[in-house]
C-alpha cells in the first residue's frame, strides 16, 4: 500500500523537480526558489527559502552526503549551497551564457554535470568548484543526466531524443535515438543485476520522453568494448508524454510522472504496475525516492509537492527484504530518527538518540534485548534485582536513597551496545 501523507504547497508557481537526501528534501520552481523541508516533520527549514536566482530553477539534487545542494537555473548559473545554513558555496556560470537545464553530482561527489538548452555539457570540480571538461550534443538541448553508480560514465538526454554516454573524462562513447519526440529524464538504478548465465553484471538505466513511453536500457561494463548500452523493453501505462521516472535506492521499483497528471510505480523485476496515483491536478513534473526511509515525493505544476508513504509489507519490499536488512545495517542515528517519524513513532526519538541506536542496533532490537539492561534513576541494574525491589513496595533508589519520579523501567542501550562491541573485538 502506497498514502498521501502529506502536501507541500508553498512554492508560487510550478514545481520543476524535487530531491532527497537522507534528512532532508529539495523542491525548486519557477517561482525562481529553492525549498528545504526536514523529513522527520515535514516542516520547512528556517534558511528556506534559497534565494540567488534570477530566473526559473530547473533542477536541484544533493551531493552523496547531503551537505551540498545543487541548484540550475534559466539564468546561466548553477549554485552550490550549504544545506546546513543555507549559505552560497560557489556560483558557476555556463560557459555559453545558455540556460541550464539539469545538473547532478557523481557518485564519489568529486564532479559536477550541468547541461543547458544549447547543447553544452560541462563537467565541474566539485571541490574547487573550477570547469573540468566541456562537451556538446549535436542537437537539442541537454534536459536529462544520470551518472552510474560506479561513476565510470554518465548519461545526457536531450530534446531531440538522443541518449549520448559520455566518460569521467567527457569523451563521447556512444550516442544514439531513445524517443522520437525528446527525452525528458533519465535515471540509473544503483543496484547491480547479474547474469544468471554468464554471472556478468550489469545496471538498469531507464529513459521516458515526449512520446509517452518509458524505456529500459541495460548498461553493461566489458572488457574488449568498455561498456555496452542495449534497449531491453518499454513500460506502458501513460496515455501522455512521460516527464519523469526514477528508481527507487533498493532498484526494486520505478515511479514515472506525467502530462496525464499521473504518477506510476512499477515492480522492476516484473515490469508491473504496482499503484497508480492521481492526486495532481495537473502536470506531474518531478518524482523522487528517499535513500533511508519509504518515502516518494511528486512535483507538480499544480505548484504542490506530494509526499508518499509506503506500508513496509509491500509484496515488492517483502522480496527485497535482505537489501533493506543490508541498507538498514547502514543508517546512521539520524537516519534512524528519520524513519521514526516517517513510521509515526517520533515519541521514540528521543529514547533512541539517548541510547545511541544506529542502524545496527536497530536490527538487533527485540523485546528480550530491550529488557536486558535497565536504568530507572540514571544508575544501572539487572533487571531482575531491581524488579524485586520495586515489588516490595520500595519507592526509593537504591544508590540515592531517594525518592523515584517514575517506577518505570527502561533499557540501558548505551551500556548493552558498548559490552556487545567489546566482546565482539576481544573474542576474535
Amino acid at each position: 500500500m502506497v498514502k498521501l501523507i502529506h502536501t507541500l504547497a508553498d512554492h508560487g508557481d510550478d514545481v520543476n523537480c524535487c530531491a532527497f537526501s537522507s534528512s532532508l528534501l529539495a523542491t525548486c520552481s519557477l517561482d525562481k526558489t529553492i525549498r528545504l523541508y526536514s523529513l522527520s516533520d515535514f516542516t520547512e527549514l528556517p534558511h528556506s527559502p534559497l534565494k540567488f536566482h534570477t530566473y526559473a530553477v530547473h533542477c536541484c539534487c544533493f551531493s552523496p552526503s547531503g551537505h551540498v545542494l545543487a541548484s540550475c537555473s534559466t539564468d546561466g548559473t548553477t549554485v552550490l549551497w550549504n544545506t546546513q545554513n543555507g549559505e552560497t558555496l560557489a556560483v558557476m556560470e555556463q560557459p555559453t551564457g545558455s540556460p541550464v537545464r539539469v545538473c547532478k553530482f557523481s557518485p564519489d561527489a568529486t564532479c559536477l554535470v550541468s547541461g543547458a538548452a544549447d547543447g553544452t555539457v560541462v563537467l565541474w570540480n566539485a571541490q574547487s568548484y573550477k570547469l573540468y571538461r566541456c562537451g556538446s550534443v549535436k542537437d537539442g538541448s541537454l534536459v536529462a543526466c544520470a551518472f552510474s553508480p560506479n561513476g565510470n560514465l554518465f548519461v545526457t538526454g536531450s530534446s531531440c531524443g538522443d541518449l549520448t554516454v559520455w566518460d569521467d573524462k567527457m569523451r563521447c562513447l556512444h550516442s544514439e535515438k531513445a524517443h522520437d519526440l525528446g527525452i525528458t529524464c533519465c535515471d540509473f538504478s544503483s543496484q547491480p543485476v547479474t547474469d544468471g548465465e554468464h554471472g556478468l553484471q550489469f545496471f538498469r538505466l531507464a529513459s521516458c520522453g515526449q512520446d509517452c513511453q518509458i524505456k529500459i536500457w541495460v548498461v553493461s561494463f566489458t572488457h574488449v568494448l568498455g561498456f555496452e548500452l542495449k534497449y531491453k523493453s518499454t513500460l506502458s501505462g501513460h496515455c501522455a508524454p512521460v516527464l519523469a521516472c526514477a528508481f527507487s535506492h533498493n532498484g526494486q521499483m520505478l515511479v514515472s510522472g506525467s502530462v496525464d497528471k499521473s504518477v506510476i510505480i512499477y515492480d522492476t523485476n516484473t515490469e508491473s504496475i504496482l499503484h497508480t496515483l492521481t492526486q495532481h491536478t495537473r502536470y506531474v513534473t518531478s518524482c523522487a525516492f528517499a535513500p533511508s526511509t519509504p518515502l516518494l515525493a511528486t512535483g507538480s505544476m499544480d505548484k504542490t509537492v506530494n509526499i508518499w508513504q509506503f506500508d513496509l509489507e509491500t509484496p515488492c519490499q517483502a522480496r527485497s527484504m535482505e537489501d533493506q536488512v543490508k541498507f538498514t545495517e547502514d543508517w546512521s542515528e539520524e537516519d534512524v530518527s528519520v524513519w521514526l517519524c516517517a513510521q509515526g513513532l517520533s515519541d521514540l526519538v528521543g529514547i533512541f538518540k539517548m541510547n545511541n541506536i544506529d542502524g545496527r542496533e536497530l536490527l538487533n532490537l527485540t523485546k528480550e534485548s530491550l529488557a536486558d539492561d535497565l536504568k530507572i534513576d540514571g544508575y544501572s541494574y539487572e533487571k531482575e534485582a531491581m524488579e524485586n525491589w520495586i515489588s516490595k513496595k520500595k519507592r526509593t533508589s537504591p544508590m540515592t536513597n531517594l525518592v523515584l519520579p517514575s517506577v518505570v523501567l527502561t533499557p540501558n542501550r548505551t551500556l548493552k551496545m558498548a559490552i556487545s562491541r567489546w566482546l565482539e573485538t576481544h573474542q576474535k
